[in-house]
């Protein structure tokens, strides 16, 4: 019997190419899941890795966090988390190279609330209030020490219980000269509920309210 060539070929033609294509992932990665892969590489950043390393892996992490956003355009989650990465290598750089970075962030959460404020338990208010306060005020940046206020207790009216809300509370009461106000708010971020899949972050910022905790029964 004949060969037939022409068959054979093609087969050949069309395993070579197949094999040369790409491989698609198997599904895509829900905004869930990117949110979750960046809280989670944000805390081993900020809790568990030495300081003059922080700043390039922010960087890294800030490049990530933007693609999640423009992958999932429309939701508020991926622009808050892009916000906290920001707001977070701003704190690393220091200074005024820093406030670009913080105005960023500034702008990511606020489109974050036009888009749906109460997302992620109203985190957008809390980290666009901890901003207020820590940024310096006019001439040199857009810090107000009222606006913080303001934002840290909406927050924490959307999350009266959570850990951060009541840490930043504290500690924006803390550095505002009022230590007696503070210390019922470092108390309740102690007793705070654990978040599921949050561990690291939980234990460093449980950590840091023992610690501004101590601070503000000194100051008493």
């Amino acid at each position: 019997m004949p060969i037939r060539w022409k068959p054979l070929l093609a087969n050949a033609a069309t395993t070579a190419l197949l094999a040369l294509m790409p491989i698609a992932p198997s599904h895509a990665e829900t905004v869930d899941e990117a949110v979750g892969s960046l809280q989670r590489d944000w805390e081993v950043i900020r809790y568990q890795t030495p300081a003059a390393a922080r700043e390039k892996r922010y960087e890294a992490l800030a490049a990530r966090a933007h693609k999640v956003s423009e992958e999932h355009a429309g939701r508020s989650e991926p622009l808050v988390w892009e916000g906290i990465v920001l707001s977070s290598l701003a704190g690393e750089k220091g200074g005024l190279g820093a406030l670009g970075l913080a105005k960023q962030a500034k702008a990511l959460y606020e489109a974050a609330i036009q888009i749906d404020g109460n997302a992620l338990d109203g985190s957008a208010y809390n980290s666009l209030g901890v901003l207020y306060y820590k940024v310096p005020g006019w001439p040199i940046g857009f810090g107000d020490k009222a606006k913080a206020r303001e934002l840290l207790q909406k927050a924490l009216a959307i999350n009266p219980k959570g850990i951060d809300p009541n840490f930043f509370y504290g500690e924006y009461l803390l550095e505002t000269r009022s230590p007696q106000e503070a210390t019922p708010y470092l108390e309740a971020a102690l007793r705070a509920p654990a978040r599921p899949g949050r561990t690291v972050a939980d234990s460093g910022r449980r950590e840091e309210a023992r610690e501004l905790l101590e601070k503000a029964n000194k100051g008493r």
